[in-house]
């Protein structure tokens, strides 16, 4: 039964104190660690005070990164951050600011000390996900994911829970979040095909062409573009709102790809869910930005004002609620209506008019009053569209 391991590591100082970094097997990391997450409990006096620092697990996003780590290109390059206490570390000084590290169960020699056994050697501050995702349901290791995968850790000893919450408030929140819109404007750099790679690229072609109803109204890094008035959509709508088409695991699909693994075209019923999923795999691009060219075609000339004043305060078609809806509309009804089960056929401008033709609502009620800010909003404009509500009749 393992009870210690030996790590090379660098000695880091810095004002906090100081700290070790090392590289560990994601098997060993698991074995020796384990998280506390932050959790509400009452005092004597019935005063609600929370204790811990991890925030509870998401199972949504453990199951992101395990797809993720599946795939060829995976990596961690930032640290796992763990506490340890010095009960249970030695370290041994080889070099300047280097040396070995043990890490080892503490087993007490007196009543009053608490034993700390092997899988409590180490707490996790900051990568609890992380590790989680190399674990399946049972919270049993999946050896094809870690075999040959290292984890870097930077390793505080001795630090009590006050050091630790500031670490953590540290890296979780003095850190600037990265923009989803600058992770998907990235994807161009790659050179493996995916489903986020060729919405960007829809996105991309569609914002510069000059004659396309969406040009220079996407605003491509989450902030405004040099040059330019107004951009109504953020990339990331754009990408987000496509990418549905194409794909209901998109991450899955990178991996495959990635590793060469050749994806099965999609049945009549897949389609019905992702339209374009065989446009993607068939390579056929420009046929994807000729339908959404072709659609927002139409939506522009039966709304020309609303469509041409995205300047205007208080104009919600050119933006982002209006433009998940329209995206909603075009997959779950409009499209697969047009085609009849001829997946991959392009509608006309005409033919998307047409299927417009029976909504009532004119340039004057795309207002905040008509369609609240949120999803509320978004949710009520998708209803107009379907015909499930009257837009004049709600209002009376």
């Amino acid at each position: 039964m393992t009870t210690k391991i030996k790590l090379p590591v660098l000695l880091v100082r810095q004002p906090i104190g100081d700290f070790y970094i090392a590289s560990i097997r994601a098997q060993d990391l698991i074995d020796l660690s384990y998280s506390d997450v932050r959790r509400l409990v009452q005092d004597e006096r019935d005063l609600e005070r929370y204790l811990g620092i991890q925030r509870p697990l998401s199972n949504k996003r453990v199951k992101e990164i395990r797809e993720y780590i599946g795939g060829d290109d995976a990596t961690f390059p930032t640290a796992v951050i763990l506490a340890v206490d010095e009960k249970c570390a030695e370290f041994e000084a080889t070099g300047l600011n280097c040396g070995f590290l043990t890490l080892k169960e503490f087993e007490p020699d007196l009543d009053s000390e608490e034993a700390v056994p092997y899988d409590r050697i180490a707490k996790v501050i900051d990568g609890q996900h992380r590790i989680a995702a190399f674990l399946d349901d049972e919270k049993e290791w999946q050896y094809g994911y870690g075999k040959n995968f290292d984890i870097n850790v930077s390793i505080f000893i001795g630090a009590d829970v006050s050091e630790q919450a500031n670490i953590f408030a540290t890296v979780n929140l003095a850190q600037t979040k990265v923009s989803k819109n600058l992770v998907y404007d990235l994807t161009e750099l790659a050179k493996t095909p995916s489903p986020h790679k060729t919405c960007h690229n829809v996105a991309v072609a569609l914002d510069r062409q000059r004659l396309s109803p969406l040009y220079k109204r996407i605003k491509r890094l989450g902030t405004a573009t040099p040059g330019r008035s107004k951009e109504p959509l953020t990339q990331a709508s754009f990408v987000e709102s496509l990418v549905k088409f194409i794909s209901i695991n998109p991450g899955k699909d990178r991996n495959a790809l990635l590793s060469g693994i050749k994806i099965d075209r999609a049945s009549a019923a897949e389609l019905q869910k992702c339209p374009f999923r065989n446009l993607f795999l068939d390579g056929r691009e420009v046929d994807i930005i000729e339908i959404i060219y072709n659609y927002f075609k139409a939506i522009e000339e039966k709304w020309p004002r609303s469509w041409g004043e995205p300047d205007r305060v208080g104009n919600l078609l050119p933006r982002s609620n209006a433009f998940k809806a329209f995206m909603i509309y075009l997959r779950e009804d409009v499209y697969p209506a047009l085609v009849q089960g001829n997946f991959g056929a392009i509608p006309t401008t005409e033919d998307f008019r047409k299927s417009l033709s029976h909504i009532e609502a004119t340039d004057t009620d795309f207002t905040k009053r008509n369609f609240a800010p949120g999803s509320g909003g978004q949710s009520t404009f998708l209803k107009m569209l379907r015909g499930q509500i009257n837009l004049y009749d709600m209002l009376e």
